[in-house]
């Protein structure tokens, strides 16, 4: 548990990179689990999210 909080602590950005990825992933798993997408259609998703949470904090970060 400190190794979290000091991970949060010197890297705010890449924890809520890590954070916002996990939710987004999460709720895209959840929403497309009866699509019936192939696995590597899945996993370009899932990267793609990954990506674009990225891009999400960083944007928030310029103020």
């Amino acid at each position: 548990m400190a190794s979290i909080k000091v991970l949060i602590e010197k890297h705010p950005l890449i924890a809520g990179w890590i954070g916002l990825a996990i939710g987004m992933v999460a709720i895209l798993i959840f929403t497309a689990k009866d699509v019936g997408l192939l696995p590597n259609q899945m996993a370009v998703l899932v990267a793609t999210t990954v990506v674009l949470a990225g891009l999400c904090v960083w944007i928030v970060s310029w103020e």
